[in-house]
């Protein structure tokens, strides 16, 4: 092509591309509305094109106005194309759909296994993912217009045996595929694509329109676009319009450009040798031929020192083989002075949560200027969803580009919690999450269903799990004698859920029945008494989407043949995939941007957000189907033209009006690299000596830590309630002495309070339970036995045993956790007892007993349940404690700060006992019954006569005080005896004042 005849053209950076665009179509048009409807113009994605319209509605002072034709070519990343050439069904074949190809790859895979040495099934969701990677290879393959016969001599002989593996299962696109789609009746995506593109460049050719054509802002990154940029230079008035091409590039830096596909021009170095141009022969864009400024910025020229920023950046960017004439830079580029750092700003920020903070301010602050745009431009999807919550403490709602995972939203989240409920077979958390959500309501007001749903978790799934499937629910509601709502709705719940259980569980049930049964399930869950669930459920921009999520698995349904077992892990795999755009309540002046939706984009204000190696540019990695020789060799672009890319994007966006460059210098508790960009600005600044780009950054940082730090604090004390004495308790167990010393708030919560601890859910068989249980089997057992035991003791306390769990069958758990414990715990309580009973007279278990004490004139009431009191012979009293945990000290017991037992013996000799009589207590002791290493041992106590009488003080001196209305019920008064876990420590907020202490 003759380098003065080719129409190519470029809006240089700083330029807002599209309203210079705009206003130089319109300028060309001669200001006539009609002549501008006749032009045609192909932008890169859909995205671009809005973003045009957008330009000529500014133009117009809002004003409509005709418009050209615009149409979205597809770059490599959006995949649309939106071309009339007058095509036909018959002229290109259609592609195939992207769930349908994802689905057939993945049977593929699975059918001929897990890659490897040694293949192995391939779980469905699995496969899908890799079928994802190997689609988006294919693509790849046909973008570049090759030829996967290429494959066969891709891997030498001499290269390691994975990449034979590889190879080996690569073969599903060479074998396999093709026939597939040949089967179907369609093609990948990018051929058709090709096809559409290359059709059009035909028809062009043929029929040459008159009318202005334009391609804009396409680097040429796919093969066949470049082919119909060819074709649009041969039409009468066809142009092409490149984003950013730097001016005046010497002859050796245009070189290494070409040979560094890192560099942010690689890609449009290699279009122009493609189009056989030269870059002296590429014009800026306007009507005549130089760029007049006439335009308001951001579509007219910059201001100088705009200008001298863009210098400074391409500087920054300068292939690595150049980069020696920075040493010389100060004196060849004096231009480049302070004002190059005007509206360019560098903020360092400690973390993640701090750069979204700061962001959100930046942001905040540009809409105190009337009319002023303002986008945040980010590769880190983590750092997004950040700045979207910051911004909601403004009440203010962010445009972000890339929408909103359909899996977190509420119609999406459902669906996947509904699944995963059943698949756990109703485990407690995982129906308490679907039951939970705000769509449940199960054909009741919403308010009614949250109460049921509360109560069901209070009486059924607190504690140990139960029986698994919804059987087990309703025969444990039953056995806990719940009400009739509660068991109703658990009534209403069996059919749906059972069926979409049975269909999953049956190997045979076809995707279709599965996924209607899903469906079914979630749309009862979902209906409330005044709406249907399917109105509910498939409302909104997230239900909208749901429901064609749903209607494209339905469309394919039949053709595809996943196991039904594997239909939750396949529908949360590709539910992750989709996202959710919404339509409305979104602010006008602010956009949340990747880097692909940017392009092209023009704002007063630009943050790029997230400048760290990995994010931008993004960490390339490695290909995970071809090593860089074979990408090479197959002919396959280099994995680093996606840093060139992203450089571009980089570049562009700094060279708008304002710029605010962000990065966070750890990352979830790890530091981070900077961006590679910024390290070569700071290298270029300093070599023209220039003051740095941080300079201004600490007010942003100061103001975003001011943001949310407390104003006076105060330190909160312990709380210190003081019920009425009326209020107080007079009546205490033995084992609440304890806590009354060491915990008072917790007595003040349970007894005055009649605050009751909640079991957690899913719980594992706690050691207290343990102990409940093997507590009542000895009791059983010593109740049977009290005097002599049975030649087959053991055999007889396992059955006692076998018994007590025996009436636990919806807590399948207690089973598998403890019933090997109580084996070992009997054989040993057994052996003891042989070697005892011989010097016992009698033996009681579990007795009740109470003593009143007059104290000042008022009765307080201790009560009892002693585990095992022995007498012997000469009738002197034992009394005996079962721990299934952890057992107290001597020295505790000495201090009064265990008092159980000495106060067990105190009611015992004051003849407090149920059918005990009174008597001398000679030794008191403790059974720990661990079922471990060793499964039981004994330890008694000395001094026990010394141990009752102190702990009667004791206790009369501590009722005498917390009956005061003056006392306080203090939460651990002193923490050097405090207990190792409380129930109420939430409550009384202990690690908000106990800190430090």
């Amino acid at each position: 092509m003759d380098a003065a005849d080719a129409h190519i053209f470029t809006i240089p950076a700083g330029h807002g591309f599209v309203d210079a665009l705009a206003a130089g179509l319109w300028r060309q048009a001669g200001h006539d509305p009609l002549r501008l409807s006749r032009a045609t113009v192909l932008l890169p994605t859909r995205r671009s094109v809005r973003a045009l319209r957008e330009a000529f509605l500014r133009l117009g002072d809002g004003r409509p106005m005709l418009l050209p034709a615009m149409r979205a070519l597809g770059d490599e990343d959006d995949g649309e194309v939106a071309l009339n050439a007058g095509l036909t069904d018959d002229d290109v074949t259609a592609p195939i759909g992207v769930l349908q190809r994802q689905f057939l790859l993945a049977r593929l895979i699975v059918e001929m296994g897990r890659p490897g040495p040694a293949a192995a099934p391939m779980a469905f969701d699995q496969a899908l993912r890799l079928a994802q990677a190997l689609a988006d290879l294919i693509d790849q393959i046909h973008t570049e217009g090759l030829d996967f016969a290429g494959f066969e001599t891709l891997v030498p002989d001499e290269l390691a045996d994975h990449w034979q593996v590889t190879l080996r299962f690569l073969e599903i696109l060479t074998a396999h595929w093709p026939a597939i789609l040949a089967a179907t009746g369609s093609v990948d995506p990018a051929v058709w694509r090709n096809r559409v593109l290359a059709r059009q460049a035909e028809a062009w050719r043929r029929q040459p329109p008159a009318d202005p054509v334009i391609i804009a802002g396409s680097t040429g990154s796919i093969p066949a676009t470049v082919g119909l940029m060819a074709a649009v230079l041969t039409l009468p008035a066809g142009a092409v319009v490149l984003p950013g091409l730097p001016a005046d590039v010497d002859e050796a830096t245009w070189t290494a450009i070409k040979a560094d596909p890192a560099h942010p021009h690689h890609g449009m170095a290699q279009l122009l040798d493609h189009l056989g141009v030269t870059p002296a022969a590429v014009r800026p864009w306007s009507v005549d031929g130089s760029v007049d400024g006439a335009l308001d910025d951001p579509g007219g020229a910059p201001t100088p020192a705009r200008r001298a920023r863009i210098r400074l950046l391409h500087e920054a960017l300068r292939p690595a083989a150049v980069t020696e004439r920075w040493r010389r830079l100060a004196a060849d580029a004096p231009e480049i002075g302070a004002a190059a750092l005007d509206g360019l700003t560098r903020i360092d920020c400690p973390d993640a949560r701090g750069e979204a903070l700061v962001i959100a301010l930046c942001l905040r602050e540009a809409l105190e200027t009337p009319g002023k745009r303002a986008a945040v431009i980010t590769a880190d999807r983590g750092l997004a969803r950040r700045i979207k919550s910051e911004l909601r403490r403004w009440d203010i709602e962010i445009d972000d580009s890339a929408g909103e995972p359909l899996a977190r939203g509420e119609s999406g989240s459902f669906l996947r919690l509904v699944a995963d409920m059943v698949q756990a077979d109703l485990a407690p958390v995982a129906l308490l999450a679907a039951l939970k959500h705000p769509l449940a309501a199960g054909g009741q007001a919403p308010a009614r269903f949250k109460q049921l749903v509360r109560q069901v978790e209070r009486s059924v799934l607190r504690g140990p799990r139960p029986a698994a499937g919804i059987a087990g629910l309703r025969a444990l509601a039953a056995a806990e004698g719940e009400d009739g709502p509660v068991r109703a709705l658990l009534a209403a719940l069996a059919a749906p859920v059972a069926e979409f259980s049975a269909a999953l569980a049956a190997p045979d049930t076809a995707l279709r029945q599965v996924i209607e049964a899903h469906v079914t399930l979630a749309e009862v869950l979902a209906a409330s008494d005044e709406e249907s669930g399917a109105d509910r459920l498939w409302r909104g921009d997230g239900g909208e989407a749901a429901a064609v999520f749903i209607a494209e698995l339905l469309d394919i349904a039949d053709d595809l043949t996943p196991s039904p077992a594997a239909y939750v892990a396949m529908f949360t795999t590709l539910l992750a995939q989709r996202v959710v755009r919404p339509r409305h309540d979104r602010h006008p002046r602010l956009a949340l941007l990747g880097p692909l939706e940017a392009r092209l984009q023009s704002y007063d204000l630009v943050i790029v957000g997230g400048l760290n190696e990995g994010s931008m540019p993004p960490d390339i990695g490695g290909d995970p189907w071809m090593s860089r020789p074979m990408r090479r060799a197959f002919g396959l672009p280099a994995l680093e033209r996606r840093i060139g890319l992203s450089a571009h994007d980089f570049l562009s966006a700094a060279a708008a009006p304002e710029v605010i460059l962000t990065r966070a210098q750890r990352v979830d508790g790890s530091p981070t690299e900077p961006s590679r960009w910024l390290l070569r600005l700071d290298a270029v600044i300093q070599a023209l000596r220039l003051p740095p780009l941080d300079r201004d950054a600490w007010l942003w940082t100061a103001w975003a830590a001011a943001l949310d730090q407390p104003g006076d604090s105060q330190r909160i004390a312990p709380p210190a309630p003081c019920p009425p004495q009326a209020a107080r308790p007079r009546r205490y167990s033995v084992t609440e002495i304890e806590t009354l010393q060491r915990d008072p708030y917790a007595i003040y919560a349970r007894r005055v309070l009649r605050l009751a601890p909640l079991d957690p859910l899913d719980a594992d068989p706690g050691a207290a339970d343990r102990g409940v249980i093997i507590h009542a089997i000895l009791e059983r057992f010593c109740r049977a036995y009290p005097d002599r035991l049975p030649d087959d003791a053991l055999a007889r306390l396992l059955a006692l045993g076998a018994e007590a769990f025996a009436e636990l069958p919806d807590r399948p758990g207690i089973w598998a956790f403890w019933w090997p414990r109580f084996e070992r715990v009997a054989a040993w309580f057994v052996e003891v007892e042989e070697a005892r009973r011989a010097d016992i007279a009698q033996v009681w278990s579990e007795v009740s007993g109470a003593l009143t004490l007059d104290i000042a004139g008022r009765d307080f009431t201790l009560t009892t349940k002693i585990d095992r009191i022995e007498r012997d012979r000469d009738g002197r009293f034992r009394i005996i404690d079962y721990k299934t945990g952890a057992v107290p000290t001597a020295a505790m017991v000495g201090r009064g700060l265990a008092p159980q037992l000495p106060l067990e013996a105190l009611i015992l000799a004051a003849g407090g006992l149920v059918d005990v009589p009174a008597g001398r207590v000679a030794e008191l002791g403790y059974w720990r019954l661990s079922g471990l290493q060793p499964a039981g041992e004994m330890r008694d106590l000395e001094a026990p006569d010394r141990l009752i009488a102190e702990a009667e003080a004791g206790v009369r001196a501590l009722l005498t005080t917390f009956d005061d209305p003056a006392t306080p019920f203090l939460s651990l008064p002193n923490p050097a005896v405090a207990p190792r876990f409380g129930d109420y420590w939430h409550l009384a907020r202990v690690k908000e004042w106990g800190l430090g202490e």
